[in-house]
């Protein structure tokens, strides 16, 4: 199994800063991709940041160029910098597991806990 810890949450001031973390532990034998979501309320869940195992990344057109996506080098924990925050990117941030873990040997999908993001103009 794999099991994710976020940290980092909490409020903010419109335009500060806040940088999201994920750590990721068990049996994993390799990761597909890491990713970020966020949930507002009263909204569906969507994709905010994903980084694949070689290193490519993807943003919502809402924050790229704000937001930066990273991955350390043992893959561990992925990271979400935060800049530039606006009221808007107020939500849980939910991060998201896929690869191979094992034995015995399973494709696998792992999301973690939600940590709060509130952004105050």
């Amino acid at each position: 199994q794999v099991q994710l810890v976020e940290s980092g949450g909490g409020l903010v001031q419109a335009g500060g800063s806040q940088r999201l973390s994920c750590a990721a532990s068990g049996s994993i034998v390799s990761s597909t991709d890491m990713g970020w979501y966020r949930q507002a309320p009263g909204k569906q869940r969507e994709l905010v940041a994903r980084i694949t195992s070689g290193g490519n990344t993807n943003y919502a057109d809402s924050v790229k160029g704000r937001f930066t996506i990273s991955m350390d080098s043992a893959k561990s924990t992925v990271y979400l910098q935060m800049n530039s925050l606006k009221p808007e990117d107020t939500a849980v941030y939910y991060c998201r597991f896929s690869g191979l873990a094992g034995p015995p040997f399973k494709w696998l999908e792992a999301w973690g806990p939600g940590t709060p993001v509130t952004v105050s103009s």
